[in-house]
């Protein structure tokens, strides 16, 4: 937890294999921390409120939801942390894959650090469609903080962006093969 900021803004960005890993992020931080989380959540009342209340604000995904990234930019220039998911929804399996821009695009804009986050153990616990967690291992790995490339004034050119989430890929995958490796050993 050393490697995470203390104070200021930053966002982090975890490995994304359940429906469990936010709780797991925001653990880590010991701040209070906001998320994006699909529309779909808040179908379910009850469910919609508990995203509320744990910090998470609705994301339309599979567009670039203005309304959304806005949200996320007033929250990181209110010192806070932000949870952004780079792999944009659950996945399955140990490789870390076609990441979306929107960690390294808010990052750019903010000139805030990204920090990878590998979470190991949750898919086993809780996998897609299972609605009660089963008891298992989980073990979080907290990679360095990133930092993007941006020219000094004027926009950020999209391949900047583009280069920063193909830094970004890297060091995910490094840091949720670290955590499915310490895993794999009895966490020793």
């Amino acid at each position: 937890m050393e490697r995470l900021p203390r104070t200021g803004p930053y966002i982090l960005a975890p490995s994304h294999r359940s429906g469990m890993d936010f709780l797991f992020a925001a653990m880590v931080t010991r701040r209070r921390v906001r998320w994006m989380a699909k529309e779909s959540l808040w179908k379910y009342p009850s469910l919609g409120s508990f995203v509320d209340v744990m910090g998470g604000f609705r994301v339309n995904r599979g567009t670039a939801d203005r309304h959304a990234l806005r949200v996320a930019e007033a929250i990181l220039a209110d010192g806070q942390p932000l949870v952004v998911f780079p792999e944009g929804t659950r996945r399955s399996g140990e490789a870390v894959e076609d990441l979306f821009d929107g960690a390294a695009w808010l990052s750019s804009r903010q000139r805030v650090p990204v920090v990878p986050v590998g979470i190991a153990g949750t898919e086993e616990a809780m996998s897609t469609g299972t609605k009660v967690p089963r008891p298992g291992k989980t073990v979080i790995w907290i990679g360095e903080p990133l930092w993007p490339d941006v020219p000094h004034g004027g926009r950020i050119p999209r391949s900047n962006v583009a280069a920063f989430t193909e830094r970004i890929l890297p060091e995910l995958q490094d840091v949720f093969d670290r955590a499915n490796a310490h895993r794999s050993l009895g966490g020793r």
